[in-house]
């Protein structure tokens, strides 16, 4: 098999271009490297199944070349960072909607007839019902992310309902471990690091969200992905997350111990009831009952995923 695969190297793309290589298959890996970079690949470099390619997916001209001769595409370039969509909106329509039409359009002129999408747990907003399974219907996201990721999910089911395309869509929580660059975790290490004494907490502290380990996200991904191969659906949504969820006071607590320090929690009290920001979901946890179902199950719990992604950043 011959993969394209965005985002090649970020934080997730990354994990999954070594796990493709790993099981044999040809990859195109695409990055403009304004958020991955290249030394999350070092080790595959010299692999003769690699093709590394630094370009911009905005471009359609250049994307329909790079999608020439490919089984699939897993698209995952993407802005990531929650936060700052409400900083710079403009940067997550033109690095997430954009570069999403581009390589869905790419693949119907290439006859390319497979596509994987990272969507993202912050479709669903606030949800009222939790856990939260992919047919909840009432999708408000709260932040700009939130909803270009919910629009690329709209325009790839209307080019699979209106050319000859198959679609699997993966939702995940929130994904830790190392390569990551953002996040709670970067957040906390980054402020202690800087000043051992004293925490700054974001919000109330008391936000509560599932955490999965990369590993964890890496098997579900592929094994989503051989059960949408294996059947003749048009279009398969998982998400993928963790079984329990863990409140932001407590992975301080995770990260203090990891780091060695008993420093001084000062939450800020956040905004709109507690929230770190602006668009910042309050309580999330994913159901995972259509994984499970499939034979997937998390290796570590929210609070493990959080230890062991703690101390793969510190090394």
């Amino acid at each position: 098999m011959k993969a394209l695969v965005t985002g090649a190297a970020g934080f997730i793309g990354s994990h999954l271009v070594e796990e493709l290589l790993r099981q044999g298959w040809y990859v195109k890996g695409v990055d403009n490297l304004s958020g991955g970079r290249i030394e999350n690949l070092q080790g595959n470099l010299s692999n003769s199944k690699l093709k590394f390619i630094h370009m911009d997916l905005r471009y359609l001209s250049k994307v329909v070349e790079i999608c020439e001769g490919v089984d699939v595409v897993f698209h995952l370039a993407a802005d990531p960072d929650v936060r700052t969509s409400t900083l710079n909106p403009s940067s997550h329509l033109s690095n997430n909607v954009t570069p999403t039409f581009n390589v869905l359009e790419a693949m119907r002129l290439n006859d390319v007839n497979r596509f994987v999408f990272a969507s993202s747990s912050t479709v669903y907003g606030d949800a009222e019902i939790i856990p939260t399974s992919e047919d909840y219907s009432s999708m408000r996201p709260i932040s700009v992310y939130g909803a270009t990721k919910l629009a690329c999910e709209a325009l790839i089911c209307g080019y699979v309902n209106s050319f000859d395309m198959r679609a699997l869509i993966v939702r995940p929580a929130n994904i830790v471990g190392s390569r990551s660059t953002h996040g709670v975790l970067i957040d906390f290490i980054n402020k202690l690091r800087a000043n051992p004494s004293v925490l700054k907490i974001l919000g109330d502290g008391k936000q509560k969200k599932s955490y999965l380990h990369i590993s964890d996200c890496i098997r579900a991904m592929l094994m989503a992905y051989s059960h949408y191969e294996a059947s003749s659906s048009k279009m398969e949504i998982y998400n993928i997350g963790n079984e329990d969820s863990t409140e932001v006071l407590e992975i301080a607590r995770i990260v203090m111990d990891e780091m060695g320090l008993d420093a001084d929690i000062r939450p800020t009290g956040g905004v709109e009831g507690g929230r770190g920001w602006k668009g910042d979901v309050k309580t999330m946890l994913l159901s995972i009952d259509a994984l499970k179902k499939i034979g997937w199950h998390p290796k570590y719990n929210s609070a493990k995923a959080i230890r062991v992604a703690t101390r793969q950043l510190l090394t």
